[in-house]
C-alpha cells in the first residue's frame, strides 16, 4: 500500500510520544513492505535528507517555532494545514491511505477536505481530545471557544479512528464520533523480555518535555519536603522546555544543586539505565494521552507515580499499589507522601512491578497496536479499503 503518515513534528528533531509513536509506526510499515510518506513540517536544516529507514520526509511547510510561551502558537497548523492540502490536492491518487493525528486539527481538515479528489482513505489518531473549558484554559475565551469548534469539526469528519487511552475513546463517542473507533493501548517499542530489576538507588527521575501541563516545577519542593524522611534523595529532571528556568530557580531557592540535576533531554539508552536505577518515575502531569515513560519505567522494574485527573490518561497504565501509586492531587507534601511510601515499600513493589509489565507486555508493546493499524488498512477483510470502494 501506499501511505502517507501526517504530523507536523519528526522524531529525533522534536522529542515526544506522538513524535517516537510517528516515526516507528513509518519505519515498521515501510520495512514491511508498504510504500510510507512521511508530511511534516521542516525541522532540520536546509537540503538535508531527513528521510529514514525506507521512508520519504517531505516537508509541507517551512521551520516554524511551534510553540511561545510554553503554549501551541496557531499559525504553524494553519500553515501545515495548508501544505498537507496542497500536498495531497496534487498527489492524492498516488496515496491509498492517510494516516493523519487529529491534532493540529488543520492539517485534519485539510486531508478531509480533498479527501473526494484524492480518493485515499483517511485514519485518524486521537492522542487526546480536550475539554471545552480546557481550550479556554488553554487559549483564552475567544481562542479556546474558536479551538473548541474545529475540534468538534474534526470529530465529524468521516473517518477510521484509533485512540490511545479508554478515557479519551469515551469522549469522543460521547461527542458524536460515529465511525469505527478503536483503543491502540500499545506504544512501547523496547525490549518485552522480562528483566530483574536493579536495586533501587534514592533517586526520584521525571522523564518529558518542561511544559505547563507536565507541572514539573511542583517536584522540586516535593524532593525538599520528601528529604526530611530521606535524607540521600536525589533527583534527575529529564527534558527541557518553557518551563527549565523556573525549575532552575526552585532549585537554587530551595539549596538542591547538590541533589536534583537537570542534564536537559538526553538519548533514550541513558534514560532507561537512569529509570532503572531509580526509585521510581514521577510524572505529575495534570494531562497526558498516554504516558509512554511509566512503560518505560515499568519494563525495567521501577514504579511510577502518577496524579489523577480529568484529563490524565496515564493514570490507566498504574495499577495502585502494584506497579506504582495515583497520587490525589498535584500538591508538593501529597507527592513527598507518595515517595516516601515507595521508598518504604523496597523491592517487593519493583518485583511486583516487573510482573506487572511481564503480564501486560504484549498487549501494551508497539507490535501489538501495529497489527491492529495494518489491519485497520486492509479493512478487515485483507483488502485495501482504497479497493473496497
Amino acid at each position: 500500500m501506499r501511505i502517507a503518515i501526517v504530523y507536523d513534528c519528526l522524531y529525533p528533531h522534536t522529542v515526544g510520544g506522538a513524535e517516537r509513536w510517528y516515526r516507528q509506526l513509518a519505519r515498521r510499515l515501510a520495512a514491511a513492505g508498504h510504500d510510507v510518506t512521511y508530511l511534516t513540517l521542516r525541522q532540520w536544516e536546509r537540503g538535508q535528507d531527513a528521510g529514514f529507514d525506507g521512508v520519504k520526509v517531505r516537508a509541507v511547510g517551512p521551520r516554524m517555532a511551534l510553540y511561545a510561551g510554553g503554549r501551541r502558537r496557531i499559525l504553524p497548523p494553519v500553515v501545515f494545514g495548508l501544505g498537507v492540502g496542497w500536498h495531497l490536492l496534487r498527489r492524492g491518487r498516488r496515496i491509498d491511505v492517510v494516516h493523519t493525528a487529529s491534532f493540529p486539527y488543520f492539517s485534519l481538515l485539510a486531508a478531509a477536505g480533498v479527501r473526494r479528489v484524492g480518493r485515499f482513505d483517511l485514519v485518524v489518531d486521537w492522542h487526546e481530545a480536550w475539554t471545552r473549558e480546557y481550550w479556554v484554559e488553554y487559549l483564552g475565551r475567544l481562542r479556546g471557544r474558536i479551538g473548541w469548534a474545529v475540534q468538534g469539526l474534526c470529530v465529524r469528519v468521516g473517518q477510521r479512528a484509533f485512540c490511545f487511552s479508554r478515557l479519551y475513546a469515551e469522549r469522543l463517542r460521547r461527542w458524536g464520533l460515529r465511525g469505527p473507533l478503536r483503543v491502540l493501548e500499545g506504544q512501547y517499542d523496547g525490549d518485552l523480555t522480562p528483566r530483574e530489576p536493579q536495586p533501587a538507588e534514592p533517586l526520584v527521575v521525571f522523564a518529558g518535555r518542561h511544559i505547563p501541563e507536565k507541572r514539573v516545577p511542583v517536584l522540586i519542593p516535593a524532593i525538599a519536603a520528601a528529604q526530611d524522611r530521606i535524607p540521600d534523595l536525589r533527583a534527575e529532571i529529564l527534558g527541557d522546555g518553557p518551563d527549565r528556568p523556573r525549575v532552575q530557580r526552585l532549585v537554587a531557592e530551595h539549596g538542591l544543586e547538590h541533589a536534583i540535576g537537570l542534564p536537559g533531554f538526553v538519548a533514550a539508552p541513558e534514560v532507561e539505565r537512569t529509570l532503572a536505577r531509580a526509585l521510581c518515575l514521577a510524572l505529575p502531569s495534570r494531562r497526558e494521552g498516554y504516558g509512554l515513560v511509566v512503560l518505560e519505567a515499568s519494563a525495567v522494574g521501577t514504579p511510577s507515580l502518577v496524579v489523577a485527573g480529568p484529563d490524565n490518561a496515564a493514570t490507566e497504565l498504574v495499577e495502585h499499589g502494584v506497579n506504582g501509586l495515583v497520587v490525589d492531587s498535584a500538591d508538593p507534601e501529597a507527592l513527598a507522601e507518595a515517595i516516601v511510601q515507595v521508598h518504604a515499600a523496597g523491592d517487593a513493589l519493583r518485583a511486583s512491578t516487573a510482573a506487572w509489565f511481564a503480564d501486560h507486555a504484549r498487549r501494551l508493546s508497539l507490535a501489538h497496536s501495529l497489527e491492529a493499524v495494518v489491519e485497520a488498512y486492509a479493512g478487515g477483510d485483507g483488502r485495501p479499503l482504497s479497493a473496497r470502494r
